[in-house]
């Protein structure tokens, strides 16, 4: 593990950045300004390493975009209806950053705060990066002080395991999520057209036009989301409700309680690099975003600009209004009761 200096915020304040290098070849840069992973190496078929999700070079646009290219996203992820919850008889007011609804947590939501940064070795001698935050009460309208735990570790298996804690001293809303743009082909070449996606779900969470949750299930089959079968990305995308993907629940671990064990949710695999990515996760639900707001105003690491359809994001996270009536899922983290979840990136390549 090495770490360097990234880049200084408007303050002076420097942002610190980490080199995880994993014994299976992977290789994971993260900064402590939203705990962004900024590139993450993988090898293809022929061992040969590229990165496979968008990042900057520099600290200025990840100050200034809203993307949240590769960040954690808290303290809620997705977007809660009309901005408001209501928690043991009393309403909280949010802010409305999409549209009527609030969205990954508000104006500077995780994915805009400075986190403490310590590398770590996990008990089988795996690198790990281990990121805390102290989220304090009233941040973003959010009842509560919450401490909240990032683990980033690369397995021998060339995994990215994310594994996450919250605890607080009054009950709140909460859910993380990791908002990678994966390209198997390599960051800024081109669309993630020629991907395949597979997704290990049955159900999704309708939505109206401004993709607010309904608070209402639906089936995906005879529907242009359903991916229980591999499809071509290319081929699926302009079927999307507005090319965007929908929040659908993780099958087998919609039940399994707050500890439980990842699940399989999705697959994703570039043919030409024989790249394959499977997502694994204790989550509940899985956000699939296309990447369909890009619009090649953002300069990646390669000095390309992301265009629409750069990179595809796998968010797994609990429902965003678990908070309320409806039996969708709970998020509240209350206090004694601690809040810990994993997801992997488990990475390998076609035979």
């Amino acid at each position: 593990m090495t770490s360097r200096t990234f880049g200084f915020l408007p303050d002076g304040r420097p942002i610190e950045a980490w080199t995880l290098f994993g014994s299976g070849g992977m290789v994971l840069e993260a900064i402590n300004y939203g705990g962004t992973v900024t590139r993450l190496l993988v090898p293809d078929r022929d061992g040969r390493l590229e990165d496979v999700v968008l990042g900057f070079s520099t600290l200025d646009p990840y100050l200034i975009s809203r993307a949240y290219m590769g960040a954690i996203v808290g303290r809620v992820a997705g977007r809660m209806t009309l901005a408001r919850f209501n928690l043991d008889g009393k309403t909280y007011l949010l802010a409305q950053n999409d549209c009527l609804n609030h969205i990954h947590g508000g104006v500077e939501g995780f994915d805009k705060k400075v986190w403490t940064g310590i590398p770590i070795k996990s008990f089988k001698g795996e690198p790990c990066l281990r990121l805390t935050y102290h989220s304090c009460d009233g941040e973003e309208g959010y009842p509560g002080n919450v401490d909240v735990t990032v683990m980033y570790t690369l397995t021998h298996s060339n995994a990215l395991r994310v594994e996450t804690e919250a605890v607080t001293d009054s009950p709140t809303p909460f859910s993380l999520t990791m908002h990678h743009y994966f390209n198997l082909a390599g960051e800024g070449r081109g669309s993630i057209a020629d991907h395949e996606l597979q997704i290990d779900s049955d159900e999704f969470i309708l939505t109206d036009e401004q993709m607010t949750l309904l608070g209402r299930v639906s089936t995906v089959s005879g529907r242009g989301n359903d991916f229980r079968q591999p499809r071509r990305l290319g081929d699926a995308i302009p079927f999307l409700f507005k090319n965007h993907g929908d929040l659908y629940l993780v099958k087998k671990a919609a039940h399994n309680g707050l500890d439980s064990k990842p699940a399989a949710a999705a697959r994703l695999v570039h043919p030409a690099s024989g790249r394959v990515l499977e997502v694994f996760t204790s989550e509940t639900h899985l956000q699939l975003y296309t990447g369909a707001g890009l619009d090649g105003s953002l300069i990646g690491i390669s000095g390309k600009p992301y265009a629409q359809y750069a990179g595809v994001c796998l968010e797994c996270q609990g429902y965003p209004d678990g908070g309320q009536p409806g039996g969708l899922g709970d998020i509240i983290l209350r206090p004694g009761i601690p809040r810990r979840q994993t997801t992997e990136y488990a990475f390998s390549t076609l035979q």
